[in-house]
């Protein structure tokens, strides 16, 4: 197994009725081992000029960093928003069998 670096978990912020679709394509294709999504969140942020707050939902994806273009180019795709937010954080540690898992699934 390779360092834990080279495993991230992606947060990736939607509307509710988009998550399903985005969350599905992401495990479908082998992009992620997983995608969970969180109880509806608040949001309050800049966007053109003005300050706007929505209810969406966060997909937690967990994959490897090679994977990141690929969901990069779903979200293109799939997500609604011009500007969709996409973050990879690193994994510094972990169990073991379970990013072992990651990669199992990943290869499938």
């Amino acid at each position: 197994m390779e360092t834990e670096s080279e495993y991230v978990m992606g947060i990736i912020s939607a509307p509710q009725d988009a998550a399903m679709a985005i969350a599905r394509a992401v495990v479908e294709k082998k992009a992620a081992a997983c995608a969970q999504i969180t109880a509806p969140i608040h949001s309050i942020y800049f966007w053109e000029g003005c300050i706007h707050e929505d209810d969406e939902v966060l997909i937690l994806v967990k994959t490897r960093q090679e994977k990141t273009g690929i969901i990069q180019e779903l979200l293109d795709e799939l997500h609604p928003y011009d500007v969709p937010e996409f973050i990879m954080l690193p994994v510094l540690d972990g169990n073991r069998k379970y990013l072992s898992w990651i990669d199992t699934a990943l290869r499938r």
